[in-house]
């Protein structure tokens, strides 16, 4: 195992990366922004280095500074947590070159699965069932554009190769509004991405956003986790999270989470992963692989209890897996509900300074945040400040427990999201599982 690693990542992953590190005898090195200096984990840390500014750009998004960071404290390994780096191919190399550990997959993976085509490419060599669609990129050819739609049949989607977070792609109904979209949507790529490469895809009415975690190590060993629904969704970013998911059978979780762990060993994976899949008339379509760990994993460990961190740091380290596939059981269900510092009409964010915070408690409820009394929510990064996880025996105790604990959870001074949280668990189709993609968004009349 490490003696030490650097944290390049903020609020309450870096603080969960840092009890993991804990409980397995590793120093941590917190890495943060000038604004970032009262970070829970950064008071909690080992040792801490101010990488820059505030701006993204200038800290966590500075691969030579956090290089830096590794470098002057005798770090051996880096762990990028979600968003900002983790997922950036360069940055993986770069630490590799520099000689210290990614701790997640090669960049060659991360490349491949970063790219939409070639991983679309790479999933349908290992059997993985994938949305109808060209698996080229489009040309310049107008003509030729026009025929793949009318092959696809309409609504069609275009989408960034290169994309993410839900921007990048367009949602096309008739063929005179086709043409447009593609330029648009290269426009927006080249922008967004650097990268302008656009490809189309079947443009499924009413699908659910289920995803299966894996893990995999550098012995040719790799499992599945079950599955999570992350349907519940406003632009393309999720609200809710569950685990199991609702409907699915035992026969389709083992069919499709054997082919995913397969598919990790077909391509060399290691360390956490998801494949995102979207799920329509009991048939499911992959869409994505992302390549680190997932902001809902919680809700897999509760109904697996097993630790998703601790394991990435072993594999990192040179470990084999520490269990089998016939070990993992699950037991119950687990909802996760996102906390962030915004309105919760608007969605508009409100940072500001948190004048009191009570975390709720009682029987199955988990709160990972990094926020507490007089803590200043910085307006420089995303508004999500915590998560709430709640355990039971079944989908509708899971329900009330959550509702308890939002009932329990105090957050004054700032406004937050805990106002629709609520209203979602006592609303009727999510009760009885029916939310599908789109079913948020229409709920709160955005078109």
């Amino acid at each position: 195992m490490f003696d030490k690693i650097v944290i390049a990542n903020r609020g309450e992953i870096a603080l969960r990366i840092l009890r993991a590190c804990r409980e397995l005898g590793v120093k941590v090195v917190a890495v943060h922004s000038e604004a970032d200096r009262d970070l829970k984990h950064v008071r909690l840390a080992d040792e801490s280095v101010c990488i820059g500014p505030a701006a993204s750009a200038d800290s966590y998004l500075n691969i030579p500074a956090i290089i830096s960071a590794a470098e002057v404290t005798d770090a051996e390994a880096i762990h990028p947590g979600y968003g900002f780096l983790s997922e950036n191919a360069d940055f993986s190399e770069k630490v590799k070159q520099s000689g210290f550990v990614f701790i997640g997959p090669n960049a060659e993976t991360i490349r491949m699965m970063g790219d939409k085509i070639s991983a679309k490419n790479a999933m349908m060599a290992t059997g993985i069932p994938c949305v109808p669609g060209n698996n080229d990129p489009l040309s310049d050819n107008d003509k030729k554009n026009l025929k793949i739609a009318h092959e696809i049949g309409y609504p069609v989607i275009i989408k960034a190769a290169g994309g993410g977070g839900g921007r990048g792609m367009r949602t096309v109904h008739t063929e005179s509004a086709l043409i447009n979209a593609i330029a648009m949507t290269k426009a927006e790529a080249g922008s967004a991405f650097g990268n302008p490469t656009v490809y189309m895809e079947k443009f499924l009415e009413d699908p659910r956003h289920i995803e299966f975690q894996v893990m995999a190590d550098s012995f040719g060993n790799a499992i599945h986790l079950g599955e999570r629904d992350c349907s519940m969704q406003r632009r393309h970013q999720k609200v809710v999270e569950e685990a199991p998911a609702p409907g699915i059978t035992e026969l389709q979780r083992k069919t499709i989470g054997e082919r995913c762990a397969k598919a990790c060993i077909d391509i060399g994976y290691l360390g956490a992963g998801t494949f995102e899949f979207l799920y329509e008339k009991g048939e499911f379509f992959f869409i994505e692989m992302n390549t680190r760990v997932q902001v809902e994993h919680p809700v897999t460990e509760m109904i697996t209890g097993f630790d998703i961190v601790k394991e990435q740091l072993r594999i990192a380290a040179g470990e084999r897996l520490s269990i089998t596939q016939d070990q993992v059981k699950i037991t119950g269900h687990a909802i996760e509900c996102r906390l962030n510092a915004e309105d919760p009409k608007t969605f508009m964010p409100c940072p500001g300074t948190i004048d009191q915070f009570h975390m709720p408690g009682g029987p199955g409820i988990r709160c990972e945040t990094h926020i507490y009394n007089g803590y200043k929510v910085p307006p420089y990064y995303d508004s999500m400040i915590g998560k709430l996880i709640a355990h039971g025996e079944d989908r509708k105790s899971a329900i009330a427990r959550m509702n308890t604990a939002l009932s329990e959870i105090i957050i004054d001074g700032i406004k937050t999201n805990i106002p629709l949280q609520q209203d979602i668990m006592n609303d009727s189709a999510f009760g009885i599982g029916q939310q599908n993609i789109h079913y948020l968004e229409k709920k709160l009349g955005i078109h």
